[in-house]
């Protein structure tokens, strides 16, 4: 299957130019244009392309006004003659970020990590939380409102239960799934994760700290800076496992 994709750029100059060297890329298929924000808001929710290619800086709207706009983002690739705008482009989740002009080989990179991340879905990484077992080298998409993420288990610190969700803390991210910790706890490795309280499961390998506490617990500092309680039944056996 065809990606389908929308260029929205300003520059018509600019959308020729990538449609032309999109043309090597077989399994792209470039299925409508868009000068402006507005106009590429009201064709991404036509068409729902599977992607964007997006340029920043456009008459009126940006293309991280565009972005926050929608409902549903399709995968974004940025497409800007500015490099200033890099790190916030990552922070939305691009998956990469062209400087015009476009060199052939950037492109080539930046489709290459759309196949990859497709080629993961694909192969249920999306529902991996809802699957088997789970070891610290599998990489798990989390998805929280418009954002989305492939991250590997080994990367995740923290899990704290809100309700019925669980905020799950990695790098500078605390984004919310839709999971019970008790439903968590179930799918991951229990030599890794540890179930410190009624609110918490930790990845032991990011601890940095380890404290006495109050009525016999202990407090945990992780790598992230997060202060964690491990509940005095829970001690005990957190003893064990790390001892020889």
């Amino acid at each position: 299957m065809p990606v389908k994709a929308i260029i929205i750029d300003d520059e018509r100059l600019a959308r020729t130019e990538l449609k032309k060297l999109l043309k090597e890329f077989s399994d792209i298929e470039i299925i409508d244009e868009a000068s402006n924000a507005d106009d590429g808001q009201e064709k991404i929710e036509l068409l729902n392309p599977d992607l964007i290619f997006l340029d920043i800086q456009m008459p009126g709207k940006t293309g991280f006004d565009l972005l926050q706009n929608l409902e549903r983002a399709p995968r974004v690739i940025f497409t800007t003659a500015y490099d200033e705008y890099a790190l916030k482009a990552f922070e939305v989740n691009a998956l990469d970020y062209l400087l015009k002009p476009i060199e052939p080989r950037r492109l080539s990179d930046a489709i290459q990590k759309l196949q990859y991340e497709i080629s993961k879905e694909n192969a249920g990484i999306g529902n991996a939380f809802n699957r088997g077992p789970l070891t610290e080298n599998d990489q798990v998409f989390v998805k929280d409102g418009e954002r989305c993420w492939f991250v590997k288990l080994s990367e995740i610190r923290l899990f704290e239960s809100v309700g019925n969700y669980a905020k799950v803390f990695f790098a500078n991210n605390k984004p919310l799934i839709l999971k019970s910790l008790n439903a968590l706890e179930e799918r991951l490795d229990e030599r890794i994760f540890f179930r410190a309280n009624r609110k918490h499961i930790i990845n032991m390998r990011m601890i940095e700290k380890i404290e006495p506490y109050f009525n016999g617990g202990l407090l945990v500092e992780l790598k992230g800076g997060e202060k964690i309680e491990v509940s005095r039944r829970q001690t005990v056996r957190f003893k064990e496992m790390m001892s020889l």
